[in-house]
């Protein structure tokens, strides 16, 4: 039996009025979906616990079968692990977003603009962290690059405390309220405002702003947290397993629970990325030795933290013809018996422009019987009609791995 993930990050969402009511899924073309879901089991996840908020990391971490309340040590600590960063029991980490602020000084008064800085590239990234490091940096504050605006800071013999709020949780928003608060709060404050005196003139972003880009002119801290710990997937279920993701948090869940990181050329986390290369990289690891993948594609996430109803629901569309399609019709050829669970991570709404808190619709199709519990499409107002409702998201692996 060959057990599939395909995870769609942040693919279910709220109705939209330009959409005639509907959401990004509903507006979707899904043919592929729509074939199975009269065949599968269809209904709600509660995939974020209570007193956690609707991360891409608790998550993420709960379809892959682990309880956050029992391994969540925070955001950066997963990123670093995919990045290679050597963690000791003492470090703090913290996520270190570029970022676009707009508007007139002080500091407090800027905009936040563009969470990724226009999705500068990882070359004009690592400059700039190279940059920010010979006046910023310490024997305890260690900046290191990661992909495109996304990288790391690392506090040596730190603490832990801070209140510090993701920077796509505040689109378009005055930052002043939510500057860091807490422990280090200072620390973390005075590196950000150091960040865009350091940032707003160096050359790489009058170059960007010159060419019409959004230029990375700070850095935004979130996501603190200190050195993660999970089982080893294999030895938990008993499934050899892969994992392909374009975001280093995904591929450090991945790392930590023993799962092979398959690497596909194209995977950029957007639209843009290569949906058919990675369904196939990763049938080819499937039907090669592995008795688990789990595909996570950020692409829906990315669109609608940005508003973008029209390549989110491209996004989705592509995930039906070039994921799901691809990774059924490889399986029926090769004569496998398999099971496959569709679901996203966690809502994002194009409206709000960031994660909700409610349960993510899920589909369950395997091929060797029918799992039909009434849904005619796969959607969230149809996985609410069914009844059916997984309290417990780290239970919904459970569900594949025992069909």
């Amino acid at each position: 039996m060959k057990y599939v993930v395909i995870l769609g990050d942040g693919m279910s969402g709220w109705k939209i009025d330009s959409l005639g009511g509907k959401t990004c899924l509903e507006g979707a073309r899904t043919p592929n979906l729509d074939s199975l879901a009269p065949l599968s089991e269809i209904g709600l996840c509660k995939t974020v616990p209570d007193g956690f908020k609707p991360g891409s990391d608790v998550a993420n971490m709960s379809v892959l079968g682990f309880d956050p309340a029992k391994y969540y040590t925070g955001r950066s600590p997963l990123e670093a692990v995919s990045m290679g960063i050597k963690l000791t029991d003492t470090d703090v980490t913290l996520r270190c977003n570029f970022v676009t602020l707009s508007g007139a000084e002080p500091y407090e008064n800027l905009v936040m603009e563009d969470y990724s800085a226009g999705d500068i590239p990882t070359e004009e990234a690592q400059e700039l962290i190279e940059y920010l490091s010979e006046s910023l940096a310490s024997e305890s504050l260690i900046f290191y690059t990661g992909v495109q605006y996304k990288h790391c800071l690392v506090v040596k013999e730190g603490k832990c405390g801070s209140n510090l709020t993701p920077p796509h949780d505040i689109s378009d928003k005055i930052i002043g309220n939510y500057l860091p608060k807490g422990v280090n709060s200072s620390i973390y404050g005075g590196l950000m405002q150091k960040s865009y005196q350091l940032l707003k003139n160096h050359p790489i972003n009058l170059k960007r702003v010159k060419e019409g880009k959004n230029p990375a002119n700070s850095i935004w801290l979130w996501g603190e947290g200190t050195k993660p710990a999970l089982e080893n997937f294999e030895a938990l279920r008993g499934k050899k397993g892969g994992l392909i993701s374009a975001v280093d948090l995904i591929k450090g869940i991945g790392i930590l629970a023993g799962l092979k990181i398959i690497e596909v050329d194209g995977a950029t986390g957007n639209f843009k990325t290569d949906f058919s290369g990675k369904a196939n990289r990763a049938m080819d690891e499937l039907l090669g030795g592995l008795d688990f993948v789990y595909i996570h594609i950020d692409a829906p996430d990315e669109c609608a933290h940005h508003g973008d109803v029209e390549h989110k629901i491209y996004s989705i569309e592509q995930i039906d013809k070039k994921v799901l399609k691809t990774v059924k019709d490889r399986l029926d050829g090769a004569g496998e018996d398999y099971a496959i669970l569709v679901c996203p991570d966690h809502p994002t709404p194009c409206k709000i422009k960031t994660h909700a808190q409610e349960p993510v619709p899920y589909l369950l199709y395997t091929n060797v019987k029918s799992l039909a519990n009434g849904a005619t499409r796969y959607t969230e107002s149809e996985a609410q009609k069914t009844g059916k409702y997984v309290e417990n998201g780290y239970e919904l692996i459970e569900k594949l791995l025992n069909i």
